[in-house]
C-alpha cells in the first residue's frame, strides 16, 4: 500500500481494489473514482565531465562515503534536457552543455525512471543548498555502482571503451 490513506479528493479512507490487473489504493465513494496509480516518478541524471574528473555529488542526510550524479526530479512543463542542465547548475552552480543521452534506467526502491545524460561543464563549483558534498574521480577510476545511476555510468564508460 502506497503513502495514501485517505483518498485526496473526496477524504474517504481509501481501500485496496483490482484496477489495470494490479491491487492498488481506491476510494470507495460512490461517483468519486480515485486510483493511486503509484507510477514512477521522472528524475533527470547528469555523469557531468569536467577538467578535474567526473563530478559526483553527496546529498545531505546521505552516509559519509556515499556519492553519486546528479540527480533531480523533472519540473512540471519541462523537458528533460532542460530539467538535467538546471538540475547541474542548482547543484554545482555550472553551465553545462548537454553531451549524449545515456539511457532510461529504472530505480524501483524509490519508484522512478533515471533519464541519464552525458554533460560536460567548466569552470569552479559552487555546491547548492541540497548537497553535503562533492568530488572529482578520473575517468579511469570512475567505477560504476550496482543500481540505477551506477547503471548509467556502467553504460557511459563501455562506450568511451568502445
Amino acid at each position: 500500500m502506497s503513502a495514501f490513506t485517505y483518498c485526496p479528493r473526496c477524504a474517504a479512507p481509501l481501500t485496496e481494489q483490482t484496477h489495470g490487473d494490479r491491487p492498488r489504493p481506491a476510494c470507495p465513494a460512490e461517483g468519486c473514482g480515485f486510483v493511486h496509480w503509484d507510477n514512477p516518478v521522472p528524475v533527470v541524471a547528469a555523469i557531468v565531465e569536467h577538467p578535474d574528473g567526473v563530478l559526483l555529488v553527496r546529498n545531505k542526510g546521505w552516509p559519509e562515503k556515499w556519492f553519486g550524479l546528479v540527480t533531480g526530479f523533472l519540473e512540471k512543463g519541462e523537458a528533460p534536457e532542460e530539467g538535467v542542465l538546471r538540475e547541474v547548475e542548482e547543484e554545482l552552480g555550472l553551465r553545462a552543455e548537454l553531451g549524449d543521452f545515456v539511457g532510461l534506467y529504472p530505480f524501483h526502491q524509490a519508484n522512478q525512471l533515471v533519464m541519464a545524460w552525458h554533460v560536460r561543464a567548466a569552470g569552479p563549483v559552487v555546491i547548492g543548498d541540497e548537497l553535503a558534498a562533492y568530488k572529482a574521480i578520473p575517468v579511469s577510476k570512475l567505477r560504476p555502482w550496482p543500481f540505477a545511476t551506477g547503471d548509467a555510468v556502467r553504460d557511459w564508460l563501455a562506450r568511451r571503451a568502445g
